[in-house]
C-alpha cells in the first residue's frame, strides 16, 4: 500500500543515539528514523481507513446478528441480556462459544474434567498474560532505543507471542477433545445431536488457524531483529497480509457462521445463580466449614482423652504390681 503524500515534518529536538525529535505532519506523520516515531516505516492512511471500514462493517453485522438471534438464545422461562458476542477479540470469542458449546451440546456440561464456564474464563485469562507480556517487549521497541534495549525487547515480545501460540495450541486439543467426544456419543446413540455442533467446530478450527497465521508472522517479523536484512519489520503491507487480513477473515466466518443460529435456549447460556441462591451457598459454606472445624475438635479431644484413659490404666497397674511387690514382702 502506499503512504498518502505529506509535507516533511519539522525538526525540533535532537535526541538520545543522534535521532531527532519531529513536529508530526499530515495525520500524524513522522520519519520511521524520528525519536517520536512509532514505525519502521510511514503509514498509509488510506490503509488505516480501509481496514477501519471494513472491521466496522463486520462488527455491524455481528451486532445486527445477535440482536436478530437474541430471541433464540434464551427459553421462554430464562430471559438473559447477555448477548452470546459479548467478548472483544477473536480469541475471547473463540474461548466463549467453546465453552457454550460444551454447555449447549454435551450431556454432562464439561470438558477433560473442566466445566463449561470455566473455559473461556482460564483462556481469556491466560491471553491476557500473554498480551502484557507482549506489551512490556512492544514498548522496549522503538527506533530512539539502544541496540541493547531493543534486542532484549524482541525477546521479551517474542516469548509474549510463542506463551499465547501455546495457550492456542492447548485450546486446540480441547476443541479436537470436543469433536471426538460428539462423534463418540452420536456414534453409541447415546445423545440425539443437536443441529451445528460439526459447522461450529469447523468454524473455530478456521479462526484457530487463522490466529495461529497471525501469530507465527509475528514470531517471523522479529526473529531476525529489527535490520534492514529482515523486510517484515519496515514494510505495513505484510503487516496488513498477515495480521490484520486474518483477524478480518476470522470475524467474517464467526459473522457467516454464527452461534446463535444453532446454540438456542436455555442451554445456550451459563446458568446464573440468583442473590438468594448464592447467599445460601455461602451460608451453607460456612456451616459446613464450621462442623468440619467441630468435628476436629472433637476428635482432638477424644484422642486427648484416650491418651488420658490409657495413661491412668497404665498407672493403675503399676500401683497393682507396687502392691503385689510389698504383699510377697
Amino acid at each position: 500500500m502506499t503512504s498518502t503524500a505529506t509535507l516533511p515534518p519539522s525538526p525540533t529536538a535532537t535526541g538520545p543515539g543522534g535521532c531527532v525529535t519531529v513536529t508530526p505532519g499530515k495525520y500524524g506523520r513522522v520519519p520511521p528514523d524520528a525519536c517520536n516515531s512509532y514505525y519502521n516505516y510511514d503509514p498509509s492512511f488510506g490503509g488505516a481507513v480501509l481496514m477501519s471500514v471494513a472491521f466496522g462493517v463486520v462488527t455491524a453485522a455481528h451486532i445486527g446478528l445477535g440482536i436478530a438471534y437474541q430471541k433464540h438464545l434464551t427459553g421462554e422461562d430464562h430471559v438473559t441480556k447477555q448477548p452470546i458476542f459479548h467478548a472483544s477479540g477473536v480469541n475471547a470469542f473463540a474461548y466463549m462459544l467453546l465453552g457454550r458449546m460444551i454447555h449447549f451440546y454435551l450431556p454432562e456440561k464439561k470438558l477433560c474434567g473442566i466445566k463449561a464456564p470455566a473455559i473461556a474464563r482460564y483462556f481469556v485469562c491466560f491471553d491476557i498474560l500473554s498480551f502484557i507480556v507482549q506489551g512490556i517487549g512492544g514498548s522496549m521497541i522503538s527506533p530512539g532505543a539502544d541496540q541493547k534495549t531493543v534486542m532484549n525487547g524482541i525477546h521479551v515480545y517474542m516469548g509474549g507471542i510463542g506463551l499465547q501460540e501455546l495457550f492456542i495450541l492447548i485450546f486446540l486439543a480441547l476443541v479436537v477433545k470436543f469433536y471426538r467426544r460428539m462423534q463418540d456419543l452420536v456414534r453409541r446413540r447415546e445423545i440425539i445431536p443437536k443441529e451445528g455442533w460439526k459447522r461450529l467446530s469447523w468454524t473455530l478450527y478456521i479462526a484457530l488457524a487463522l490466529i495461529t497465521m497471525r501469530i507465527v508472522y509475528r514470531l517471523v517479523e522479529y526473529a531476525s531483529g529489527v535490520k534492514p536484512s529482515n523486510p517484515l519489520p519496515f514494510h505495513e503491507g505484510y503487516l496488513y497480509g498477515l495480521d490484520a487480513l486474518p483477524m478480518f477473515i476470522a470475524i467474517t466466518v464467526f459473522c457467516a457462521i454464527h452461534p446463535g443460529r444453532f446454540l438456542r435456549g436455555p442451554d445456550s447460556v451459563f446458568p446464573k445463580k440468583t442473590r438468594a441462591q448464592k447467599k445460601q451457598e455461602k451460608k451453607e459454606k460456612k456451616e459446613m466449614k464450621k462442623a468440619k472445624k467441630e468435628a476436629k475438635k472433637a476428635e482432638k479431644e477424644a484422642k486427648k482423652g484416650k491418651v488420658a484413659s490409657v495413661r491412668r490404666e497404665e498407672l493403675e497397674m503399676e500401683r497393682g504390681e507396687t502392691w503385689e511387690r510389698e504383699g510377697v514382702r
